[in-house]
């Protein structure tokens, strides 16, 4: 009986013991609840869309033959940079000398005769004035000398016209650029009236990049670059949207709406120093869409949603949470734009929502964003 006693004592001695710890545990205040907070600040914000488009040289030139002639030599290296006034392609110039040889005994007969013919109306002339001769023989020798004197003028401009189809046979560069591959070779047989031409050459130290919108936007967009401060960079990405470290500006000059479809085909022209950007290559544009001098932005992660209403978290001067609804607009490089709701200087929890209830004490520090290198003016997705 007595160790029945014992036993039982020790075990109303532990429950007295544990409803003392309980009821400390209920009275000792809640930790606070750790979160990471941003403070809202103003900023200037870029929205731009990538739209597809595709690379066109600045300048273009066929080259082309402008006599008909059997191609001697080709002087140049597909590929390589030409200067304007090169000599491209040499065409078999023997006939276009013999030729040249014709017209210049023509233009020095010619000449003969025009001198015979002045000597001779010289001559009437002093005979005529002392009536020795007739009427008729002196206009007879005067028209004469002028018919010579028009034969002079007309072989002087054969011969011109020979010697330019001489200097044709050397087919030379009608602008500086970059030439593609020659579409005849040595022996080819070429003419004036060829459909395909012998070359091309474009510059591409500069190049246009054609994209196409909705003329809705246009408006707007001129609007925005005008207004801007300085004047907004188009960045061209490449065909998998990365960047190709190339800026380029909008050309509003020339634009034109396609009735089928209702985009205006929209012309950026890019410096390509380096060549990088060929004729015909396909790549991206971010256009400037939207500009907001100042702008609040937040994280997607601290946004919820309930029943479609986004809000998030705010932190007042007690360090109690509250949620508040928002109006968001565009998503830009990670973060929303915020319509409506916030103001600069309020503190929007972005980590730890999930453990968040209203009126919770919370304990903040600051928020570091991981670096995703992309700056607020990204591509609106």
């Amino acid at each position: 009986m007595i160790a029945r006693m014992i036993i039982v004592g020790l075990m109303i001695a532990g429950l007295a013991s544990c409803d003392s710890r309980s009821a400390a545990t209920d009275a000792a205040p809640a930790a606070p609840t750790p979160v990471s907070v941003m403070t809202l600040t103003a900023h200037q914000l870029w929205v731009h869309e990538a739209l597809p488009g595709r690379v066109a040289a600045v300048r273009s030139a066929e080259v082309r033959a402008q006599v008909s002639g059997i191609v001697k030599r080709r002087l140049f290296e597909e590929g390589s940079q030409v200067e304007a006034g090169t000599t491209l392609f040499q065409i078999d110039p023997a006939t276009f000398k013999a030729e040249v040889d014709v017209a210049a005994a023509a233009l020095q007969r010619a000449q003969a005769t025009l001198t015979q013919a002045r000597t001779k109306a010289e001559r009437l002339t002093t005979l005529r004035r002392s009536e020795a001769i007739s009427r008729q023989a002196y206009d007879d020798a005067i028209a004469l000398r002028d018919q010579a004197a028009a034969d002079v003028t007309q072989a002087r401009a054969t011969l011109a016209r020979r010697q330019l189809d001489l200097r044709f046979a050397s087919v030379e560069a009608p602008i500086a650029g970059r030439i593609d591959q020659a579409m005849v070779s040595e022996g080819a047989l070429v003419s004036s009236t060829d459909t395909t031409p012998m070359a091309r050459i474009q510059q591409i130290d500069q190049v246009y990049v054609d994209v196409r919108q909705p003329a809705s936007r246009l408006e707007t967009l001129r609007q925005q670059v005008g207004s801007a401060t300085p004047e907004p960079n188009v960045e061209i990405l490449g065909s998998d949207g990365k960047p190709l470290g190339l800026l380029g500006r909008i050309l509003f000059s020339g634009i034109q709406v396609d009735a089928g479809t209702g985009d205006v085909l929209l012309r950026v022209r890019v410096d390509n120093p380096q060549h990088r950007l060929l004729p015909g290559l396909y790549v991206q544009a971010r256009i400037p869409r939207a500009h907001y001098p100042a702008a609040l932005s937040v994280p997607k992660q601290a946004v919820t949603r309930t029943a479609g209403q986004a809000s998030v978290w705010v932190v007042d001067g007690q360090d109690l949470v509250r949620q508040v609804p928002v109006e968001l607009g565009e998503l830009v490089a990670g973060r929303y734009r915020v319509v409506s709701g916030l103001s600069a200087g309020q503190q929007v929890v972005i980590e730890g929502i999930e453990r968040l209830r209203p009126e919770t004490q919370v304990a903040t520090r600051r928020w570091q964003p991981a670096a995703s290198g992309e700056p607020l003016s990204a591509a609106a997705r």
